[in-house]
């Protein structure tokens, strides 16, 4: 990983947009006190047009070079021919493999279930169902869909290794695990990894279960915190589940990680885990916490005093709203400036005091 102070700025749509601004402004060096580097790309669906995805090229091109992206949530359009999603295309020319998103509480949000302790989903972030070959044949009621899916060693390898990595470091369990009773071949190979990983990390508790079986006990779940590794697919409807099972993701970000040959990571992009949320924007009342802590999340990739900047942005965005400063959907009535100046003063007495520490 690159220890540059350079993070690229992926700018988005609609609130998306207006949520990465106040990020950025939590970012800035009178604030956090550290000089970034912010060099900035348009990827507004309006610009991706333009260019025909040209601009999403050159921003996964900035990335590979200094290691870390901050992205706005951008709208994806549903016509055929159209510009399509440029997550996909970050993806592949990041050389992402894993998606990482975690839930945590938020305090004074009550939980569903009882969860109380974080749950991270560690996601392929290419192949299977997405990127698959489609086709029809036939036609009326004898037409037959067909799909070729695939799934990489290589991507099951990093999945697998990384959920244990991300428990050893947490203290959590890992988790789940794909359908591989049915799916021997296929979804086998994400086993066989996981499987693996256990061997390399015998202190991490290990309990994998069928994806069916990981839905049905997430909703039991005994309040440990856990890594479940998963497929691209069943990953991305696991966030979907458990990120709202902690009352609001308004506290999650989602990072997508590429890798150095050891594992380590390479590059990192991270956005809030929510869309653009068209319905909201200009109204100054949408909840920034989840674009913030994406931020506070890179700070760490930046030497001592970024991980002590990203702990302080972290703490201050959750004892703001422990101590009643929240947004409208958090039950508040902050508008988006008005809580993002609520961390900035609280990043900036933490600095101080620790400073003198």
């Amino acid at each position: 990983m690159r220890d540059e102070r350079t993070i690229v700025v992926l700018e988005g749509d609609q609130t998306g947009q207006e949520l990465l601004e106040e990020a950025l402004r939590v970012l800035a060096p009178s604030v956090i006190g550290i000089e970034l580097e912010l060099p900035r790309f348009d990827l507004s669906l309006e610009r991706r047009r333009a260019t025909s995805n040209g601009v999403v090229y050159e921003a996964a091109a900035a990335i590979r070079e200094h290691g870390l992206g901050l992205k706005a949530a951008t709208v994806t359009p549903e016509a055929r021919g159209d510009v399509g999603s440029p997550n996909r295309i970050l993806r592949e020319e990041i050389g992402g493999k894993v998606i990482v998103r975690t839930g945590r509480r938020i305090p004074g949000v009550a939980p569903l279930g009882g969860v109380h302790a974080p749950i991270s989903i560690v996601r392929m972030a290419v192949g299977d169902a997405y990127g698959a070959r489609e086709w029809r044949e036939g036609e009326g009621e004898g037409e037959v869909a067909f799909r070729t899916e695939r799934i990489e060693r290589r991507v099951c390898h990093a999945v697998a290794e990384f959920a244990f990595r991300q428990a050893e470091r947490t203290g959590a369990k890992v988790f789940g695990g794909p359908k591989y009773t049915v799916s021997p071949t296929y979804e086998g190979m994400l086993k066989e990894e996981m499987d693996a990983a256990a061997a390399r990390h015998p202190d991490v508790p290990y309990e994998p279960q069928l994806i069916d079986a990981t839905f049905a006990l997430l909703l039991s779940t005994s309040g440990e915190p856990l890594v479940i590794p998963a497929l691209n697919r069943d990953g991305d409807i696991l966030s979907d589940l458990v990120l709202p099972l902690f009352g609001s993701i308004a506290a999650s970000e989602s990072l997508l990680v590429a890798f150095e040959d050891d594992l380590e990571p390479a590059a990192i992009m991270a956005e809030a885990a929510h869309g653009t949320a068209p319905s909201l924007a200009g109204k100054d009342v949408a909840n920034p916490m989840a674009m913030i802590l994406a931020g506070a999340a890179l700070l760490s990739h930046t030497g001592e005093d970024g991980q002590r900047a990203g702990r302080a942005i972290r703490e201050a965005c959750l004892e703001a709203v422990a101590q009643g400063a929240r947004t409208a959907d958090l039950g508040g009535h902050l508008g988006t400036r008005e809580f993002t100046d609520e961390v900035i003063a609280r990043v900036r007495a933490k600095l101080d005091v620790w400073a003198t520490l």
